[in-house]
């Protein structure tokens, strides 16, 4: 069994390097569809400091369709399985039980869940039976599709978020995952609006100090890409870049286990110097 402490980078916030082999993601798609190029790039993502690649093969955007099974996991297959080879960490960003077990065969090292294990009935036993350590993240939906639109989270977001993340722990355990398996994410851009975001972002000092590790995934998000938007400035999810790495530096500052984003360089660089703020 692997824990999510074997996943953490030694005194600082672990950077986590997003790979999508799709060509529907919102700021990437298509650029790295085919395995070559998708392999490069993470090569060139762990150059630039990241200490894990997260794989997806489906886009979760706001307007995405959901890809068929096979090929989500035709996707995936030799992308992770020659990370693996050359030593590189991956995880699996992926709401199907069939892709996680696809992914686990090639020597994944963790399963990103962002419907939290509820999209799929099997997925917290096949998190359970692989032994490898899982996020589970918030995303209060009616089905899961894709991230547009605003869910009810009367009227306190955090909150919500805080019963529910217990609610996926609980059965995920259940089922047989360890405590030292699961880290948690609060579900940035997820049904959410900019407000919601925020308030999660403000309260993150509370949820890190929580039982579980937290993941915050806020890279090239259209609450971030507002920020330039407000100014009157260009704005794209490519200008969110340095939105992002503010993000990252907070977030690493509050004490978060991971950061999840597109543009490693700089936010390895803001993790670094918070790691070396706290510690003097």
């Amino acid at each position: 069994m692997t824990t999510v402490a074997d996943l953490t980078a030694p005194g600082r916030t672990t950077v986590m390097g997003i790979v999508n082999v799709t060509q529907d993601s919102f700021s990437d798609g298509g650029k790295w569809l085919a395995a070559d190029d998708a392999i490069a790039h993470a090569h060139e993502l762990v150059r630039l400091g990241a200490d894990i690649i997260d794989v997806g093969a489906e886009s979760t955007r706001p307007g995405a369709t959901r890809v068929p099974a096979e090929v989500e996991a035709e996707r995936i297959r030799p992308v992770i399985r020659a990370l693996h080879a050359d030593g590189i960490r991956t995880s699996v960003d992926t709401m199907r039980s069939s892709t996680a077990l696809a992914a686990a065969e090639e020597g994944v090292d963790l399963i990103n869940d962002v419907s939290g294990g509820l999209a799929d009935d099997n997925m917290y036993r096949v998190m359970a039976d692989t032994g490898l350590p899982v996020c589970l993240m918030h995303w209060r939906a009616d089905a899961f599709v894709n991230a547009s639109g605003a869910a009810d989270h009367g009227g306190d977001v955090v909150r919500d978020v805080r019963e529910v993340l217990a609610e996926l722990v609980d059965k995920a355990t259940a089922a047989g995952v360890q405590q030292s398996q699961i880290t948690l994410d609060p579900g940035l851009g997820f049904a959410k609006t900019a407000a919601d975001n925020w308030a999660l972002l403000h309260a993150l000092p509370d949820f890190v100090g929580g039982e579980f590790p937290i993941l915050v995934g806020a890279s090239r998000k259209r609450f971030l890409v507002e920020i330039r938007a407000d100014r009157g400035l260009e704005h794209s999810p490519l200008d969110a870049d340095p939105a992002t790495a503010a993000v990252t530096a907070l977030a690493a500052q509050a004490g978060a286990w991971c950061v999840r984003v597109h543009e490693v360089a700089v936010s390895r660089d803001a993790v670094d110097v918070a790691a070396r703020w706290r510690h003097g």
